[in-house]
């Protein structure tokens, strides 16, 4: 227990620092905005490139991977939205958002940091880039757009129409990501086998290392003012969801499916099984309940130190 007490113990104390410097005025709660900018924007993009650009393209693609984390992640989101909808009587955007809330973890800010700290920055680093291509290109637009595809009543057409400019607005978001610059340009690299001037592999080097720190203090100064009040039975079903269903889900399709390298095998569960991704409540907003999406990112990363500590408990015998 103590061997993995040393993995999310550093994780926590992190996003615990984090929480208190806020929430004591070391910092802003806007400074974790700046900070979050900055490892979106240049400390994510340079660690999925170093993480890429220095491993084979066969090292890389892992399409095993890719279908065990989508599969289960698919399995959770349909799931999770149809028993909202059908069972608790939500709208549609609200089941919508409540299944993005089950299915979509936060991979950059505390995936990448927990797989790191068990099998080291490569594995994690390529376990992040995949985990990110399949957040982006098909979890987040198909969560944005079932949740737009409800906003008004209409015949069948015009749903599909709403649908259809729903997913066309989120693959746009998706190609100004920097993230997904920072992706391409490292398997770029790596199927050309270019390599960088070192001054400039250097400096990218030192963007990436300062990555997971400073996601992690951004994670606990955003919880600053945030509550749980009033919403428990909606951020239940979502804490069931994200903790508990998806990393299950994960975890059969992974033993169903043919056998990958072990490491990526513990990695993808690792990665289904962190708390809602930063910018849940951000995605939220729009619909009107970022709230409820605050709410559960908070209740969420409290409880997933324990749950992520059992999960790591029992599969000791396989890290």
């Amino acid at each position: 227990m103590y061997g993995v007490l040393s993995v999310t113990a550093p994780i926590y104390l992190l996003i615990v620092a984090g929480f208190l410097a806020t929430r004591f005025g070391l910092f802003e709660r806007a400074d974790m905005r700046v900070f979050g900018k900055y490892t979106i924007n240049l400390a994510l993009p340079a660690l999925l490139f170093n993480a890429l650009s220095q491993r084979q393209v066969g090292e890389i693609l892992t399409p095993l991977f890719i279908a065990a984390y989508l599969g289960g992640s698919l399995i959770v989101m349909v799931a999770g939205i149809v028993w909202a909808r059908r069972v608790a009587g939500k709208d549609l955007p609200l089941s919508a958002v409540i299944g993005m809330g089950m299915a979509c973890p936060n991979s950059g800010f505390i995936g990448f940091p927990l797989v790191a700290q068990v099998f080291g920055p490569s594995t994690a680093g390529v376990a992040l880039a995949l985990a990110m291509f399949v957040e982006n290109f098909f979890l987040i637009p198909i969560a944005l757009a079932i949740a737009d595809s409800g906003g008004g009543e209409g015949v069948q057409g015009s749903r599909l129409a709403r649908w259809r400019v729903a997913m066309m607005q989120s693959l746009r978001t998706v190609v100004r990501n920097p993230m997904i610059h920072g992706l391409v340009l490292g398997f770029l690299f790596s199927l050309l086998q270019w390599r960088l001037p070192e001054p400039m592999a250097r400096a990218v080097g030192l963007l990436a290392a300062s990555c997971s720190a400073i996601a992690l203090l951004v994670i606990g100064g955003s919880l600053v003012g945030q509550s749980v009040r009033g919403v428990w039975r909606d951020i239940s079903l979502i804490l069931v969801g994200k903790l508990l269903l998806h990393p299950l889900a994960v975890l059969l399709l992974v033993m169903l499916l043919p056998p990958m390298p072990r490491e990526l095998q513990v990695a993808v569960v690792m990665m289904a099984a962190v708390p809602q991704m930063g910018i849940y409540p951000i995605l939220a907003q729009r619909f009107g309940h970022d709230g409820l999406a605050a709410s559960a990112q908070l209740a969420s990363t409290v409880v997933s130190f324990f749950t992520l500590t059992a999960l790591l408990w029992g599969l000791a015998p396989t890290v």
